[in-house]
C-alpha cells in the first residue's frame, strides 16, 4: 500500500503502514491474496478486486474491531483514504454541536455497501449517522453490516428514491440539526470517463488499483460536478439544518467551479482540503451558513513548496567509487567523497558547467556551486549514438589489430566530442544562465557509498536541473556496468 507523509496527521496509517506479513499470518482469508517477491517483500495485487476487498475487511477487523461484508460488484473503499475524510470532519466540527458534550449527528449521502463512514465515525467517536442509499444491494449490505457490528443504535440506514440527496432524506427529521454531512459522490459522467477515456492526463501513470463499483456509485448525470451542485442547491434551502456540508471530489478541476457556485450564492463560510494516499489524491469541499463555526484553513502551498525545495538525490555505491580510484594509490589515498567530487567536477567542466568549490555544511561534506549557461547535456545521447555509428563504419586494417585513435576512444567512453578540452566561462563573466544549484557530496553511514544532493537555487526551469541530475546518474551507471579493462601484459 503506497502511503505518504501528506496524509492527515491523525491518520493511524500515516507513519505506520499496514504490515502485510503480520496480517497474513493472523488472517488466513487475507493470507491467500498476498505474495512474496524475490527479495522477500510481501505485497498485494491491487488490480485484483478480491485482494483489495480482503485488505479492507482485514484492516477494519484488526484496527477497529469491525466485521463487514462487501460484494465484489460494489465499491470497495480503502481504509486510509476514508480515515482522512473522517479526521477532516473532526476538524470541521471542532467538538462543537447543537448539544455540547452530546452525540454529534451526521449524514452520509450514499453510504455504499460497506457503510464505512458511519461505521468508522460511530466506532471512533460515537457519532450518530443517518446513512442514505438508493441501491438495493448496497442498502441490504449496509444494513447487515451495521447490525452485525451492534451499531444500530448509532447508525440508521434508510432507503431513498433515485436522485434523492438531502431534502427528501430530512423530511422525517424536521426537528433535528445535524453537525455535518459527508458524501463520496459518483466521479464519472459516463462509461468512457469511468474507463479513463478522455478524462485522464496522458502523462499520468495508470491507476495503481482496480476500479470497482456499481453504476449508481461511480456514475451520475453530469458527473461529480453536477452531483455536488445539487447538494449545494439543497443546502441553500436547508441552510441551518446542518452546521457543515461537505463532499469529497475525485478531480481537482471540480473544485474551482464549485467554489464559484458557492460564492455566487453568497455562502459565507467555505473551505477545502486535500486527501493524500501515495499516488491517490482526493479533494474535499465544505461550506456552512453559521457565523460561529471555526473554519479550518485550506492547505497552503507549503506542500508544493516543500516538494519544489526538496533536493534531488542519488547514491554512488562503493564498487562504483572504487572504479574511480587511481591505479597508483596516492599518499594519503583520496577518500570516497573526494573521488566522487573530483569526477563530478571533471564531468561538469566537460559539459561547460561552471563549478566553484564552496565549504560544505559539515566537515565530511564537499560542495560545488554550479552555474549552467547552456543545455550541453540534452543531445549527448544522440551524439554518442552518431559517433558509435561512425566508429562501426571505420575501415578495418587488413592485418593486425584494429587501432582506434586515442581521442576517438576517449570520446566513446565519455560521450563528448574530441574537440579539445571544454572551457566553461568563469562565474564572474556569466550574465545569462539557465540555472544555479548547490551540489553536495557526502559519505553515507560509513559504508563507502556516497550520496549526492542537488539543491535548487534559481533559474529558468527546475526541469533542467532534473535533466542534468539524470545525465550524471546515467553516466555513473554506464561506468559501473562497463566490462572491466583487460589486465596489463607482464613484461
Amino acid at each position: 500500500m503506497a502511503l505518504n507523509k501528506s496524509m492527515h496527521p491523525r491518520n493511524r496509517y500515516k507513519d505506520k503502514p499496514p504490515d502485510f506479513a503480520y496480517l497474513a499470518s493472523k488472517y488466513p482469508e487475507f493470507q491467500q491474496h498476498v505474495h512474496t517477491n524475490l527479495t522477500g517483500r510481501v505485497g498485494l495485487n491491487f488490480k485484483d478486486p478480491e485482494a483489495v476487498r480482503a485488505l479492507t475487511c482485514t484492516l477494519l477487523k484488526e484496527d477497529f474491531g469491525l466485521s463487514i461484508e462487501i460484494p465484489l460488484e460494489r465499491l470497495i473503499p480503502t481504509v486510509p483514504l476514508r480515515l482522512n475524510y473522517i479526521h477532516w470532519v473532526e476538524d470541521l466540527i471542532g467538538g462543537r454541536g447543537e448539544d455540547p458534550g452530546g452525540t454529534r449527528r451526521g449524514i452520509d449521502i450514499g453510504t455504499g455497501a460497506s457503510c464505512i463512514y458511519p461505521l468508522l465515525g460511530a466506532t471512533m467517536n460515537g457519532w450518530f449517522f443517518l446513512a442514505t442509499e438508493v441501491d438495493d444491494i448496497c442498502f441490504n449490505f449496509a444494513k447487515k453490516n451495521v447490525e452485525n457490528n451492534g451499531l444500530s443504535d448509532l447508525i440508521k440506514v434508510v432507503k431513498v428514491p433515485q436522485k434523492t440527496l438531502l431534502m427528501d432524506a430530512l423530511k422525517e427529521e424536521s426537528a433535528l440539526v445535524y453537525d455535518f454531512c459527508m458524501c463520496n459522490p459518483p466521479f464519472f459522467a459516463n462509461q468512457l470517463e469511468a474507463k479513463g477515456v478522455n478524462s485522464r492526463n496522458s502523462r499520468r501513470p495508470p491507476p495503481s488499483s482496480v476500479n470497482t463499483g456499481g453504476v449508481t456509485e461511480i456514475m451520475a448525470e453530469g458527473g461529480e460536478l453536477e452531483f455536488v451542485k445539487r447538494i449545494i442547491h439543497d443546502s441553500l434551502q436547508l441552510k441551518g439544518r446542518l452546521r457543515w456540508y461537505s463532499c469529497m471530489l475525485g478531480k481537482k478541476c471540480s473544485l474551482a467551479p464549485l467554489k464559484e457556485e458557492l460564492r455566487k450564492h453568497g455562502v459565507p463560510r467555505v473551505t477545502h482540503t486535500e486527501f493524500c494516499q501515495g499516488r491517490t489524491m482526493r479533494w474535499a469541499l465544505a461550506w456552512s451558513f453559521y457565523d460561529d463555526v471555526a473554519v479550518p484553513s485550506p492547505p497552503c502551498k507549503k506542500r508544493k513548496l516543500e516538494k519544489a525545495r526538496k533536493p534531488l538525490t542519488f547514491s554512488v555505491l562503493r564498487p562504483t567509487v572504487k572504479l574511480l580510484e587511481p591505479q597508483r594509490a596516492a599518499t594519503p589515498a583520496p577518500c570516497p567523497v573526494e573521488l566522487i567530487t573530483a569526477w563530478l567536477e571533471k564531468t561538469l567542466t566537460e559539459l561547460k558547467v561552471c563549478t566553484v568549490a564552496v565549504p560544505g555544511e559539515e566537515e565530511v561534506e564537499l560542495s560545488l556551486f554550479l552555474t549552467a549557461v547552456e543545455n550541453s547535456w540534452v543531445h549527448i545521447r544522440q551524439r554518442r549514438r552518431d559517433h558509435g555509428r561512425q566508429l562501426r563504419e571505420l575501415p578495418r586494417a587488413r592485418e593486425g589489430p584494429e587501432e582506434v585513435p586515442v581521442a576517438v576512444e576517449q570520446e566513446a567512453e565519455s560521450g563528448t566530442p574530441p574537440s579539445g578540452p571544454a572551457q566553461p566561462p568563469s562565474p564572474g563573466s556569466v550574465q545569462h544562465f539557465l540555472f544555479k544549484c548547490l551540489l553536495s557530496v557526502r559519505e553515507e553511514g560509513g559504508s563507502g557509498d556516497v550520496g549526492v544532493q542537488m539543491h535548487w537555487v534559481e533559474g529558468q526551469n527546475r526541469d533542467l536541473m532534473n535533466q542534468l541530475c539524470t545525465y550524471l546518474k546515467n553516466t555513473l551507471h554506464r561506468l559501473a556496468s562497463a566490462p572491466p579493462a583487460p589486465p596489463l601484459a607482464s613484461p
